[in-house]
């Protein structure tokens, strides 16, 4: 009976026991452990992707400035990605029109007449066999039009199977899902609703003025005084 009697003291007693809110700044921790998880989540479960780079570039016959092949490097990395070159790029790549567009990329420096062609895939030689053959379809189409511009592109490097992928790893994709779940709380913290306001019921401030007399009174008093 009477481990009966302190047990349910005990339980009165937890029951009693009220559990502490949690602290106003729950929210980062908790976004940046979310994230956390979602990047590396997304680092593991996504495949891996391989880019490979060839490289023309523009050189001048002898009657053409060297500024100008600078302008045409710049012109032809425009259109690397059209339809015209990518439809002769197509066999060779063995990558259908559509599919080609969202796996090239051409990129140019304005103080060199280089032209870097990047292909990219989930195979490495896949990713390398894109990136040269739009390389050759941009140097066959644009060197039917040397003898009028004055500028021809060559192959400067081939592009080669990478062997490691480009796409970041699960560690990586893990520290920047934690950075920006990290920012997404203090962000949360700073806007959220309420903020700035207190936690315990506010009490009125109650302040005491000491009254004063009124000046009639006072001169009323003084003559009393006199009076006396």
């Amino acid at each position: 009976m009477a481990d009966t009697a302190d047990q349910k003291k005990t339980d009165r007693r937890r029951r009693r026991v009220r559990l502490l809110p949690p602290p106003a700044w729950w929210p980062l921790p908790a976004a940046a452990v979310l994230g956390l998880a979602a990047g590396g989540a997304y680092g593991v479960l996504k495949a891996p992707e391989y880019a490979a780079t060839s490289y023309v570039v523009a050189v001048p016959d002898d009657t053409t400035e060297p500024a100008t092949a600078l302008g045409f490097a710049q012109a032809y990395a425009r259109i690397a990605t059209s339809s015209s070159t990518l439809a002769y790029a197509q066999p060779r790549a063995g990558v259908d029109a559509r599919r080609l567009r969202t796996q090239v990329r051409a990129e140019t420096s304005p103080e060199s007449p280089m032209i870097a062609i990047t292909g990219t895939s989930k195979s490495p030689n896949e990713a390398a066999d894109i990136a040269n053959a739009v390389a050759d379809a941009l140097s066959l189409s644009s060197n039917q039009a040397a003898k009028n511009t004055g500028v021809q592109l060559l192959l400067f490097s081939q592009a080669v199977a990478p062997s490691e992928p480009a796409s970041p790893s699960a560690a990586i994709s893990g520290a920047v899902g934690l950075c920006a779940g990290g920012l997404l709380g203090g962000l949360w913290l700073l806007a959220r609703p309420g903020r700035g306001r207190r936690s315990g019921p506010q009490q009125p401030v109650v302040e005491e003025y000491a009254s004063l007399p009124a000046q009639g009174e006072h001169t009323e008093t003084k003559e009393k005084e006199s009076v006396r």
